[in-house]
């Protein structure tokens, strides 16, 4: 079981939520096809494999959401601590100056 220091040096993907919906869409059809060849009930797979996609995917999303908040502050705080280069002047949430020049 990797630790916590381990989970978050890890680097978040590009596209977190896609890749999320992707992976755990494949598992899900993964369940369905396994109850078919195996001649399980194909609706209760179903069912269950829906609401497996759900729920794991929410999750999912939801731990991202957090390490991308957790990881955006962290840079707000060093970029603060290292100094914008003086001036302390504000800009416009784009990195341009806020004066509306």
């Amino acid at each position: 079981m990797l630790g916590r220091s381990s989970r978050e040096a890890r680097p978040i993907p590009a596209h977190p939520y896609r890749d999320t919906a992707i992976v755990y869409g494949i598992m899900a059809g993964v369940l369905v096809v396994v109850a078919a060849v195996t001649g399980g009930d194909v609706l209760r797979a179903g069912l269950v494999a829906v609401v497996f996609f759900v729920v794991a995917t929410a999750w999912t999303s939801w731990r991202f959401r957090t390490r991308i908040r957790e990881r955006d502050a962290a840079r707000a705080a060093a970029a603060l601590s290292a100094g914008d280069g003086g001036g302390g002047g504000s800009t416009d949430g784009n990195g341009r100056g806020g004066s509306g020049a």
